[in-house]
């Protein structure tokens, strides 16, 4: 049904179409008029108009003269004498030697940029993506290791305070001991 609603739908807007387009006209005649016919009639008495006259002819023949001095371009062209170009590019000297000269650097590289080394790059992306690979699996290996030290160093640096204070008190209950018994002289 839907499908129908949209044939029907599309009908009316192509009617109401040709309406706009032939007004009254179109619904006077028997026979329905074509679009498609109707533009090409006009196109063939145009060309038939344009082929009879010979100035028609003689525009098409100078189109690219008329493209030439229609482009804004031309009219700078016409309004700068050579002159005023000359000072232009001398104006621009400077920066036009050095670009020839990194012109010329850049063509006497050409031959390195032809070489075997240049030519074999694609082949050795891939050994370089596997070496990338390994290079960032072993950053993290050493991250892990690193971690691992530090923990351990960590761990060393509690036991040796542990030790070191254990030592102290044992070394002044000694102390003590010795100074109850007379041993050591007091301090």
């Amino acid at each position: 049904m839907d499908k129908k609603a949209a044939v029907d739908n599309v009908e009316v807007r192509l009617q109401a179409l040709e309406n706009r387009i032939y007004g009254d006209r179109g619904n006077k005649s028997s026979k329905p008029l074509k679009c498609a016919e109707s533009l090409a009639r006009i196109q063939a008495g145009l060309t038939n108009t344009a082929n009879k006259r010979e100035r028609v002819k003689i525009l098409h023949k100078k189109i690219e003269d008329l493209m030439k001095y229609l482009d804004p371009q031309f009219t700078d062209h016409m309004a700068v004498p050579d002159s005023m170009k000359l000072e232009f590019i001398l104006a621009e000297e400077d920066f036009l030697l050095s670009q020839a000269a990194l012109l010329e650097q850049a063509s006497n590289l050409q031959p390195l940029l032809e070489s075997t080394y240049i030519r074999d790059v694609p082949e050795h992306t891939t050994k370089l993506q596997r070496l990338s690979q390994i290079h960032i699996k072993q950053q993290d290996q050493t991250d892990a290791q690193s971690l691992e030290v530090k923990k351990l160093f960590e761990e060393y640096n509690k036991m040796m305070f542990l030790l070191s204070k254990q030592f102290t008190q044992w070394d002044e209950s000694l102390r003590k001991l010795e100074e109850a018994k007379g041993l050591r002289p007091v301090e």
